[in-house]
């Protein structure tokens, strides 16, 4: 039995009928070229072979006089949690991304261990595809990314666990905040505290530093009040809108060498450019830049165990019609987090961006609609490796993240960047956010502008 920590229990109570809060992975996979009628029910008895999971996979959640805790289950039931499904014909990746959308949406039963893995077959093309889900109180995003790579490998016929029977490979830490502390008493927390935050006074350095740029009007600094009121950011109801898709990553890769940004600049100022078109077809573009809070590593040697993530607050400059000035804006906004987060140690990252970013975070949960937000929605980017990768045979054509929108935040992209594609997954509140598969299109279209700018950039010798 182990008691939840704070964090953990937070995303407890913070789910409701309308917010589930679990965190997902879309697998797109070929089967193998000489793979038998019979390939898919097989490929389903052997994952429910592996029917004893590791902790925290076989623990379900109860509660005990106002405690919470995980205990392992006794009575693990693996059907429970490996489920076949087939896609209805002529087995469309629209479908299959409809499918996703109301699964997502449904909550996982409490009565037993917060996960799922759902097994699809009747993709187009003799495709199958894994929808594997999984409370944010279990695994992190980050978590389930590495997790689910360690269950591939870059060789076809090495089978790999699945990820609920992948060994550890050490302890699971997350971002070395006061909130992962078990709720054990003041000394505790007090402890903690001082772990998580490092170096108070360079915290303090840092936010003294932060009002001097506020005050001053720096222009690439972002407070943690500075988003502006959004559609983006309007109360959500129960209803999910899933939509996915691969774009080039050597084609955001040359863009950027070209135009002096990185791949994660490239990828933001596609985001920038599509929600800057879909915010002008909805009539509801804001006048000042929207903001997106994006999860950076603070991991500064490869020696560090455990993950160590503090939070970007970054200028999308949506507000600039001219291409270039918005994607420096973007490149500048970044390099001035960088180099702030550089003189500091993880923990004081950690501390530094949740104190800057507590006021906004806080009217976002009470008060969504109206005054200061810390970031009008979530943008995160989880690279992995460049070469092909397969799972149970398969080759993986796609591996795109499904994550979590709240009151408040009805719209995040993730995506993860593997061997030559760059995968997103985007999902929004149905209701508040009509036709979000258009934000799909429009960072096509970004990626096009990037490509077009760089074709125009002088050429140095």
């Amino acid at each position: 039995m182990k008691r939840l920590t704070a964090l953990d229990l937070g995303f407890i109570y913070l789910e409701k009928r309308n917010q589930p809060f679990h965190v997902a992975y879309l697998n797109l996979l070929t089967p193998p070229a000489d793979a038998p009628p019979d390939f898919v029910q097989k490929l389903v008895e052997r994952l429910r072979s592996y029917a004893a999971p590791l902790p925290p996979f076989n623990q379900r959640l109860e509660t005990r006089l106002g405690a919470a805790y995980w205990v392992d289950e006794p009575e693990f039931d693996i059907d429970q949690h490996v489920i076949h499904l087939s896609l209805p014909r002529p087995g469309r990746v629209k479908d299959l991304l409809a499918m996703v959308s109301r699964m997502h949406a449904s909550h996982l039963d409490r009565a037993y261990p917060l996960w799922r893995t759902y097994v699809i077959e009747g993709v187009e093309g003799g495709r199958i595809a894994t929808y594997s889900k999984v409370h944010h109180s279990v695994a992190d995003g980050i978590a389930g990314t590495r997790l689910t790579l360690r269950s591939m490998s870059a060789n076809p016929d090495e089978i790999l666990p699945p990820p609920w029977a992948v060994p550890p490979q050490g302890r699971r830490e997350r971002a070395g905040n006061i909130l992962t502390a078990p709720v054990s008493g003041a000394a505790k927390l007090v402890s903690r505290f001082r772990g998580a935050f490092g170096s108070v006074p360079g915290v303090a350095r840092e936010l003294r530093q932060s009002m001097r740029e506020s005050r001053d009007k720096h222009p690439d600094f972002v407070s943690g009040s500075s988003a502006p009121p959004s559609i983006l950011n309007h109360s959500i109801s129960a209803s999910r809108r899933y939509v996915a898709q691969s774009f080039s990553l050597p084609d955001a890769k040359t863009a950027g060498k070209v135009l002096g940004g990185t791949v994660n600049d490239m990828v933001l100022a596609m985001c920038a450019y599509a929600l800057r078109k879909y915010l002008i077809d909805l009539d509801a573009l804001p006048d000042k830049p929207l903001i997106a809070g994006v999860p950076m590593s603070t991991r500064r040697d490869r020696s560090e165990t455990g993950n160590q993530i503090g939070f970007m607050l970054v200028n999308l400059g949506t507000h600039l019609e001219d291409p270039l000035e918005r994607l420096q804006t973007i490149i500048a906004s970044v390099e001035h987090n960088k180099q702030r987060f550089i003189k500091m140690k993880a923990g004081e990252v950690v501390g530094y961006g949740a104190t800057l970013m507590a006021p906004g975070l806080l009217n976002m949960l009470t008060n969504p609609k109206r005054g200061k937000l810390a970031f009008n929605l979530v943008i995160s980017h989880v690279p992995g490796p460049r070469t092909p990768l397969y799972w149970m045979g398969c080759s993986v054509d796609g591996m795109y993240p499904v994550s979590v929108v709240v009151d408040g935040m009805a719209l995040n992209i993730s995506l993860t960047s593997l061997q030559d594609r760059i995968d997103f997954g985007v999902i929004a509140c149905r209701r508040t956010l009509p036709q979000v598969q258009r934000v799909l299109d429009y960072l096509g279209e970004g990626l096009a502008e990037l490509q077009a700018l760089a074709a125009k950039a002088p050429q140095t010798a």
